[in-house]
């Protein structure tokens, strides 16, 4: 023995060993790449942006009440489903406090705008991108909902809409506090 290694090498003169390196590091990139959730107890991070009707959204101007804050698209079907209900609660809890913050994750807007009209969704929408939902931790795998308290720190974080029941009771929560 020599001690040389060789490499069996595929049509193209690719080595297995050369394939097999690759596809670990597009694993480990592929796990790098999805988002994490920011901590509970964080200040939710600020942002600035124009709803879909051209008003100012600036996240620290509701202090003071429960945000919900829920990244969506058009093309998620959780997203479809879980829209109505909170909806429902902006109607429901709004005069308590909550108020409800729709952040679509889609390119276009006009089917965002479509699809608020034909839900009548009346709590502000706002177009995101890769920056707002970076700064949200990333946004894979949608829904994402977060719960913000009065004093604008991180209190639940929800992906799926599976939970509604316990993020309803969360809201309540908050709701009931100072």
């Amino acid at each position: 023995m020599t001690g040389l290694r060789r490499d069996i090498l595929l049509p193209m003169g690719v080595s297995v060993r050369g394939v097999m390196g690759l596809l670990i590091l597009l694993a480990l990139g592929a796990g790098l790449s999805q988002g994490a959730a920011l901590p509970v107890g964080r200040v939710a991070p600020d942002f600035v942006r124009l709803d879909l009707g051209h008003e100012k959204v600036h996240l620290a101007g509701f202090r003071g009440k429960v945000v919900l804050l829920n990244f969506w698209a058009t093309w998620c079907a959780p997203c479809l489903e879980e829209m109505p209900r909170f909806a429902e609660w902006q109607r429901q809890y709004g005069s308590q406090g909550l108020q409800v913050i729709g952040v679509s994750m889609d390119d276009d807007a006009k089917p965002v705008e479509a699809l608020r009209n034909k839900l009548r969704l009346d709590y502000p929408v706002l177009m995101g991108d890769e920056r707002l939902g970076g700064i949200y931790g990333g946004v894979m795998g949608l829904p994402i909902t977060y719960l913000i308290d009065r004093k604008g720190r991180i209190r639940g974080y929800f992906q799926g809409e599976k939970e509604l029941g316990k993020m309803l009771g969360q809201v309540e929560e908050l709701l009931r506090r100072p």
